[in-house]
């Protein structure tokens, strides 16, 4: 047998880690070149890996659910074709000499037999037998986290009834969670006494593991500092609500207020360089393109697809291109390249009723604009005058180590100011 080492491969330099999502071939099964092996979670976007290999997964050494550096070996293949080295051949020759402890939480030996993680399969892929699957589970449940021995308390469950599905039959959270909305809990143990209401406890998606992660760096690095101007969009509205019936008509897409935003805060960018910048240990790191992120909500979570070249794009192109991302995104269609290279992030907060919001900075991006819902005020217009208008806010969200507040007053001057200028006799469109 020939044990080939299967890392995490790199897919981009901003890609750092993963997130085991899914393994979808089981230790013992063959897999072929090129086939699906694992479904990775990045903060970018969830993929497929493939198998580097033609051969049989031996064991996985990640469970999933685990957030992993690229670059970290996952798995043990043997591969078709390959020669085992010598010390791999001498280790395979066979010994009456039971297996030594391997130290570390992701795999012993029980009574001589290895567990192989969370599929509870040896070698070959065949199960083991029930008496050591039942080991197993004994001495996982006598390795309890302190997450479970509080689940355990809280509801008061006698762990010796719990069969743990984790790595070398540990128990898990989901384990408990499991056994308790099974039915009524067959248990003579007494409850732990817990102050106040008993928490349910939801377990954490990949894609929302990764998103807590991404944020807790960004507010954990990034000094932010906070600003908001009031636009006046009257006219933009009348605009847009001329155009939209052509529009929608001639290019078969609904025509939003997102590509004017998404328009205006690219060319306002340009302007405005250093809103488009990022903080670099060695300085502060020019960017030449805009490459917008947007915001998209989608069942599992927010992904923040990559318009590249806004800069050089349309009110109808901006449109199209951004209509199909948040489809992809919301369908999770999306290949990697549609979720890098992003630097600066657009979100409509505004969409969902929102008036004023304090967005957190994409790292390491340098700002993230929002623009809120749009709503009729009283406004004081020349001649002290009172009418009704329709306003909008921006808010920003800026690393104050690459700019200063003079730098975002500029750039939220120029969005107002762009925003203002269009009305029914604008030609955008």
């Amino acid at each position: 047998m020939a044990l080939t080492i299967i890392e995490l491969p790199h897919v981009g330099e901003s890609v750092t880690e993963g997130v085991i999502a899914k393994w979808m071939v089981e230790p013992g099964q063959h897999v072929r070149k090129y086939d699906p092996l694992v479904e990775v979670m990045t903060d970018k976007v969830n993929m497929e890996v493939p198998s580097p290999f033609a051969g049989t997964l031996i064991r996985t050494l990640v469970a999933e659910g685990d957030t992993v550096p690229m670059g970290q070996p996952i798995a043990e293949m043997d591969v078709e074709g390959a020669v085992p080295p010598p010390s791999l051949a001498a280790a395979a020759t066979p010994s009456s000499a039971p297996p030594e402890p391997v130290e570390g939480p992701e795999f012993e030996f029980v009574d001589s037999v290895r567990s192989v993680g969370p599929t509870g399969s040896g070698e070959g892929g065949q199960g083991r037998p029930d008496a050591i699957q039942d080991a197993a589970n004994a001495a996982g449940s006598q390795r309890l986290s302190p997450l479970v021995k509080r689940l355990v308390a809280q509801h008061g469950i006698d762990a010796g009834k719990l069969v743990g599905t984790g790595v070398g039959g540990r128990i898990t959270k989901e384990d408990v969670i499991a056994f308790v909305a099974s039915g009524p809990l067959a248990s003579t143990a007494s409850p732990e006494p817990v102050e106040g209401p008993v928490p349910d406890v939801i377990s954490l998606t990949p894609l929302r593991k990764t998103i807590a992660e991404h944020m807790a760096r960004s507010t954990r690095e990034i000094p932010a500092a906070w600003s908001m101007i009031e636009v006046d969009v009257t006219g933009l509205v009348a605009y847009r609500t001329a155009q939209r019936e052509r529009f929608e008509r001639d290019v078969d897409s609904a025509l939003t207020y997102l590509p004017f935003a998404a328009y205006i805060v690219a060319q306002s960018l340009m302007a405005n360089p250093m809103l488009n910048a990022r903080w670099d240990a060695g300085g502060i790191a020019m960017n030449s393109s805009v490459n917008l992120g947007v915001a998209v909500s989608t069942d599992a979570g927010l992904i923040v697809p990559v318009i590249h070249g806004a800069e050089a794009l349309d009110v109808q192109e901006l449109a199209l291109r951004a209509a199909a991302l948040i489809e992809a995104a919301r369908t999770g269609t999306l290949k990697l390249e549609d979720v890098q290279g992003g630097t600066f992030t657009l979100n409509n907060t505004g969409a969902l009723g929102s008036i004023v919001s304090a967005p957190i900075i994409n790292h390491p991006q340098a700002a993230i604009v929002t623009t809120e819902a749009i709503v009729k005020r009283p406004v004081v217009v020349e001649g002290d005058s009172i009418v009704v208008r329709l306003m909008m806010n921006l808010c920003m969200t800026f690393d104050h180590r690459v700019c200063d507040g003079a730098d975002a007053g500029r750039f939220l001057a120029d969005l107002k100011s762009r925003f203002e200028a269009i009305d029914e006799t604008s030609t955008l469109l």
